[in-house]
């Protein structure tokens, strides 16, 4: 898939206007009008240990790593610095609002393909990590071909129904493991996702359970098109936790949203040799990383929107404080 990088700048408005739809009530859309006002620019040390550069939102805009193309929100990494020192440039958004259950829809047309030592994804998380939840909807690194989901917490929080994995989401200990369920679906990640248009990841965040549904691009249920998503027709989740010793409510709580691509670093970088087609092009990540920014030109994130919607009675919308960690 190709288009025209055509940025326009971070303008625009926020509306948080709610409108009734159904079981679940429209709280916030994040699009090509006012994305940029929703999230902010984290431009701090990477926590993952990544071989990256966070930048600004000055910068992002000014380089051409974030703006809006193709009446979407690009976010991409720099791919012509060779050997860049301090890591590669790429950005982190955060969304200013933070959100405990309820119901997030994102129409993606392009993520980041899959490229040796790259490691996007796309995720929510709360305050004082592991104590308030980690909830990986979109995650791969290296030249993965499907997402993986994963669940962090503090100790003590297993599932034991649906795709859930047995062991505790806080392992091992500090939450760095967590818990996940696998897909073999190749449309749900990299390549394979880029090649049909990309398509909708949806979030049902209840007391109960946790799920994840993917549909590709031509599949997408009419009610997410209206408007009126209804998730009790929509099938079988391509990921789902519930059941067993974790109380839901304690665990998950008052997150943000991101999108981000990092490089390397304690999970793209520990499994980089692991791959044979990584380890025959460099004796390390960060080095494949550094000596070879064109490789990296399609590693982007070409997002159509991201929509918050509370169920009725059961949901919770604050202002975030900055997310620094």
């Amino acid at each position: 898939m190709s288009f025209a990088r055509n940025f326009i700048g971070l303008g625009g408005l926020l509306s948080l206007a709610a409108q009734a739809q159904g079981a679940y009530t429209i709280q916030d859309t994040y699009d090509a009008t006012n994305f940029f006002d929703g999230f902010e620019f984290f431009n701090y040390p990477d926590p993952t240990l990544g071989f990256v550069q966070y930048v600004d939102a000055v910068t992002a805009n000014a380089t051409g790593l974030a703006g809006y193309a193709n009446d979407g929100i690009y976010l991409g990494v720099d791919y012509e610095t060779q050997n860049p020192a301090a890591g590669r440039a790429s950005v982190r958004l955060v969304s200013k609002q933070s959100y405990t259950r309820g119901l997030i829809i994102t129409d993606i047309a392009h993520m980041p393909a899959p490229v040796c030592g790259s490691w996007p994804a796309f995720w929510t998380v709360g305050p004082n990590w592991p104590h308030s939840g980690e909830i990986d909807i979109i995650e791969g690194v290296n030249l993965q071909d499907s997402t993986s989901v994963t669940l962090h917490t503090a100790s003590g929080c297993s599932f034991s129904q649906d795709s859930w994995s047995p062991q505790d989401c806080g392992t091992p200990g500090d939450g760095s493991q967590g818990c996940g369920a696998s897909t073999d679906n190749t449309q749900t990640f990299g390549a394979g996702f880029n090649e049909i248009g990309g398509g909708v990841y949806a979030l049902q965040w209840t007391s109960d359970a946790l799920r994840v549904f993917f549909f590709p691009r031509g599949s997408v249920p009419a009610d997410i098109d209206a408007g009126n998503p209804d998730p009790s027709t929509w099938g079988n989740p391509t990921a789902s936790f519930s059941g067993g010793n974790c109380d839901i409510d304690s665990n998950f709580a008052n997150h943000q949203i991101i999108f981000d691509t990092t490089f390397c670093g304690v999970w793209a970088g520990r499994v980089f040799g692991d791959d044979p087609t990584c380890a025959a092009k460099a004796t390390s990540c960060e080095e494949y990383v550094g000596n070879n920014p064109a490789d990296f030109q399609d590693v982007y994130w070409l997002v159509n929107y991201v929509k918050v919607f509370g169920e009725d009675g059961g949901f919770k919308r604050s202002i975030a404080k900055p997310f620094n960690a």
